[in-house]
């Protein structure tokens, strides 16, 4: 299989500092009732991956890591293949 997860702390801190910030970059402009500020979208992020709401993604075949969060329905299609 060519899709792993991968545990936030295999990942450096610059590392995966850049993981979240391209991940917030492509998340459009959907900041819902109150628009939260770069740095704390960072921290929502991070905090997300550390408490096991999102998770890291890397795909052997495009080799790039992504963040999914845990309840995503793809996810669930990795654990059945």
């Amino acid at each position: 299989m060519s899709i792993h997860i991968i545990p936030a702390n295999k990942l450096s801190a610059h590392a995966l500092k850049g993981v979240i910030e391209e991940f917030i970059s492509r998340n459009g402009t959907d900041y819902g009732a109150i628009e939260a500020s770069w740095e704390t979208s960072v921290k929502q992020v991070k905090e997300k991956l550390k408490g096991g709401l999102a998770v890291l993604v890397y795909d052997d075949e495009t080799e790039t890591t992504n963040i999914f969060w845990a309840d995503d329905p793809i996810l669930k299609k990795l654990d059945a293949v």
